[in-house]
């Protein structure tokens, strides 16, 4: 069991950027594999980005080159910098954690990007 709390979301302008923290109760070294999804209204959640206890990243085509996904096991912190932030990343980010046979979800964060 573990819990996951993001934060660090907000309305910015087309072009901005964001940090996104997911801040978890236990150690996270151990944990398979942690990531972003998102959920535009009326739009099927999908995976942002994802990393590995190995350290292995990987990212949807539509923010490559723009997000970053990082894990600081020390601080049982996992972020997302997002760069030049566009409208249709507006959406709840949320932190997820999971193995082969479970997963943990945090209560998502809400991201606006204006134009």
């Amino acid at each position: 069991q573990v819990q996951l709390v993001e934060s660090g979301g907000g309305l910015v302008q087309a072009g901005g950027s964001l940090r996104l923290s997911c801040a978890a109760s236990r150690n996270i070294s151990s944990i398979p594999s942690m990531g972003w999804y998102r959920q535009a209204p009326g739009k099927q959640r999908e995976l942002v980005a994802a990393i590995t206890s190995g350290g292995s990243t990987n990212y949807a085509d539509s923010v490559k080159g723009r997000f970053t996904v990082s894990r600081d096991n020390a601080k049982n912190t996992l972020y997302l910098q997002m760069n030049g932030l566009k409208p249709e990343d507006t959406a709840r980010y949320y932190c997820a954690a999971w193995g082969s046979r479970w997963d943990y979800w945090g209560q998502g964060t809400q991201v606006t990007v204006s134009s």
